[in-house]
């Protein structure tokens, strides 16, 4: 039997026409920054509002990568990253495990007494104090201890298992499965998207990590890619306003340029591991805002 074709409603249309005009307004100023970084300065001075450079150019990456510092970025936020990224999720899990189980004594004022972190905490002062006298200043354990769990991802993930079926966690625990045992073999791997969603999340912070960094690292040798990238941007600002007479348009421009190479080299690697996480990525974030 053949299907029926559905009839087009005006309804359709219009929602065809709103979605539309939403992804343009998201994919435009990524396509800007795009197009703008392999832009030089003349051609933006003349046509701030292109679709596509005329004499496409290199100049604001061969500028960025230039500076060996780059590489000490990349380094410094991979091994953020590699160290950083498993302790967020073993804190984040176990934790979120422990307060979603119904037996757990004492669960819902330790729920509560995290959510109120969320809304009050002491300070940067006295965490850098903190740092300070356990002598993580100027270290990467400084950055990467301080950051432990997200109180907001980890509501999500025991929401998360707080949906999942009770008689799982039953059937393993008549089997002789202890708690550790139950969550790495049972839970986990039927969680896959609330997984994927908060190693997203976390990666997405590590990565971009800057404030942290900029506050407890003064040594050069260890600064993230963030960091690096905005003393080579200041950088290149004041050697170029030092070979003029004075501040002039042109000299916002080019920077603007480079700037637009940071941002590209910066959202690059993000955007390639995005794809393969984004299929559990809805899922996860919908069926971990589920429940409360």
């Amino acid at each position: 039997m053949a299907l029926k074709k559905r009839k087009i409603e005006w309804l359709d249309v219009v929602a065809i026409l709103i979605v539309s005009f939403f992804a343009v307004c998201i994919v435009l100023p990524f396509y800007h920054v795009l197009i703008v970084s392999f832009t030089t300065q003349k051609e933006y001075l003349d046509t701030p509002f292109m679709l596509f450079p005329i004499a496409p150019t290199l100049k604001n990456y061969s500028t960025l990568f230039a500076d060996g510092r780059i590489l000490v970025g990349y380094r410094t936020t991979l091994q953020i990253l590699l160290v950083g990224l498993p302790l967020n999720l073993l804190l984040t899990t176990s934790f979120a495990y422990g307060i979603s189980r119904k037996g757990f004594p004492g669960r819902s004022v330790i729920f509560y007494m995290v959510l109120i972190t969320m809304l009050f905490n002491g300070g940067i002062i006295p965490l850098y104090l903190l740092m300070k006298d356990m002598s993580l200043t100027n270290t990467l354990w400084s950055v990467i201890l301080v950051y432990g769990v997200n109180t907001f991802y980890m509501i999500i993930m025991r929401n998360y298992f707080s949906s999942l079926p009770e008689s799982l966690i039953e059937s393993a625990k008549l089997d002789g499965s202890g708690e550790w045992h139950t969550l790495f073999t049972i839970i986990l791997p039927i969680s896959m998207p609330i997984m994927a969603t908060i190693t997203l999340f976390y990666a997405v912070d590590r990565w971009n990590e800057w404030y942290y960094s900029m506050i407890f690292i003064r040594k050069s040798s260890i600064q993230p890619l963030q960091l690096i990238l905005r003393s080579i941007v200041i950088d290149s600002q004041v050697a170029t306003h030092i070979s003029t007479a004075g501040i002039n348009l042109g000299d916002i421009q080019f920077t603007f340029g480079l700037k637009m190479a940071a941002i590209i080299v910066t959202m690059t690697p993000v955007m390639c591991v995005f794809p393969f996480l984004q299929k559990h990525f809805v899922k996860g974030v919908l069926v971990g805002a589920i429940k409360s």
